[in-house]
C-alpha cells in the first residue's frame, strides 16, 4: 500500500487552528462592529485621505490638478506642461485600476513606466473614463487626480522591476499588527499589485527586515526577474513608517485598517492610500495567521493607547514570528 498523499489544500478546521483570519469572520467580527460606515469616505476617497494626512503632518504626493468634470479635462495640458513625470489616478479607484504612471512626454506623446507610448487624445479619453466611474468603487462618478510621481528608493533597486514597491501595514485599534512589501515585476507591468503578478514579502514588525516571499500564491525566495534574494532587506526608516501609520489610523477613526506607503528617494515615507477592508493575502506573505495578533491586541488594550504603549505591543507581536 502506498503512503497517503498529502491533501494539496488545507481544511477550514486546519486554517482556524493556524489562526488564519477568514473574510466572513473578519467582516462580521472586526469590520462591521469596528469600522463605522460614516467613516468609509475617509479611505475610499484618496483626496479626503490626503487632507487627513496633511492635517496630521504625514507626507503625501503633491497634487498637480483635480479633474472633476469633463470641462476640466482641458486643464490637464496646462497642469503637466512643465512637469516631466506625473501620475494619473481615480480618486475612488481600487486595486491599482485606472492608474497611469508617466515617466516622460513631449505634450503629445506620453511614455509610461511600463514603456508604453500613449497619445494625448488617449490620455484625455482615459480621464473621461475615470470621471464616468469605470474604475471607482460601485461605478459611481469619480474625479481624476494628477499628482507627483514617487521616485523609487535605491534600497529596492534589485528587487523591483519597472515600478515602485509599496508597503502595506495592517493596524488593529491603531496598533500595527502585520506588514508586507509588494514588489513590481515584469508580469505586473511595474505595478505593485499581487493579482497582476507582483511579489509579496513579509516585514518583521520590530526590525523592518523582509522575510519569506510569495508570487501567484507560490512560495519563492528570489525575485523572478532579477534573481535577487527577497529576504534580508532592511526597509529604510521603518519606525517612521510605523509612527505615520499609527497617526493616520488615529485620524481615520477605524478599528481595522490598512495603510499603503511608498518610499521616495528624497521624501522618505509617503502615504498612497488607506483601506477599510484590506485584503487577507498579507497572511500568505507572512505565512502565519492574523487572528492571534488581533486577539493579543484586544486583550492588552483598552481605550486610547499612547504611542509608547503601541510600540510595546508591536514588540510583543514581533515575538510571535
Amino acid at each position: 500500500m502506498t503512503a497517503a498523499r498529502r491533501c494539496p489544500w488545507a481544511w477550514p478546521s486546519e486554517l482556524r487552528r493556524a489562526g488564519v483570519l477568514g473574510m466572513n469572520w473578519r467582516n462580521a467580527n472586526i469590520i462591521l462592529p469596528g469600522n463605522p460606515r460614516a467613516h468609509y469616505p475617509r479611505v475610499d476617497d484618496k483626496l479626503l485621505t490626503k487632507r487627513i494626512c496633511e492635517l496630521y503632518g504625514i507626507p503625501v504626493p503633491q497634487t498637480y490638478a483635480v479633474i472633476g468634470f469633463p470641462g476640466d479635462i482641458r486643464r490637464f495640458d496646462e497642469a503637466v506642461r512643465e512637469r516631466r513625470d506625473f501620475v494619473v489616478k481615480p480618486a475612488k479607484g481600487a486595486e491599482g485600476r485606472g492608474i497611469i504612471v508617466v515617466l516622460d512626454h513631449d505634450e503629445m506623446t506620453f511614455t509610461t513606466a511600463s514603456g508604453e507610448r500613449i497619445e494625448l487624445p488617449d490620455i484625455r479619453y482615459h480621464l473621461e473614463t475615470i470621471l464616468s466611474g469605470l474604475y471607482s468603487l460601485g461605478g459611481q462618478p469619480d474625479r481624476a487626480i494628477v499628482e507627483q510621481r514617487i521616485v523609487r528608493h535605491p534600497a529596492f533597486e534589485k528587487i523591483a522591476v519597472g515600478g515602485t514597491p509599496d508597503i502595506r501595514i495592517i493596524l488593529y485599534r491603531c496598533v500595527p499588527v502585520m506588514a508586507m512589501v509588494r514588489l513590481p515585476t515584469r508580469a505586473s507591468r511595474g505595478r505593485a499589485n499581487l493579482h497582476q503578478g507582483a511579489v509579496a514579502a513579509a516585514i518583521h514588525l520590530r526590525t523592518g527586515r523582509t522575510f519569506g516571499g510569495v508570487c501567484h500564491d507560490r512560495a519563492i525566495s528570489v525575485h523572478p526577474d532579477t534573481g535577487a534574494p527577497i529576504a534580508g532587506l532592511e526597509v529604510p526608516r521603518w519606525n517612521d513608517l510605523l509612527t505615520a501609520a499609527m497617526k493616520l489610523a488615529d485620524g481615520l477613526e477605524l478599528t481595522y485598517t490598512g495603510v499603503d506607503f511608498v518610499l521616495d528617494a528624497q521624501l522618505g515615507p509617503v502615504v498612497l492610500e488607506a483601506n477599510a477592508r484590506p485584503g487577507l493575502a498579507i497572511q500568505i506573505a507572512n505565512r502565519r495567521g492574523l487572528r492571534p495578533r488581533l486577539e493579543l491586541v484586544a486583550a492588552q488594550s483598552s481605550g486610547s493607547l499612547t504611542v509608547q504603549r503601541r510600540f510595546e505591543l508591536v514588540a510583543a507581536l514581533a515575538d510571535m514570528d
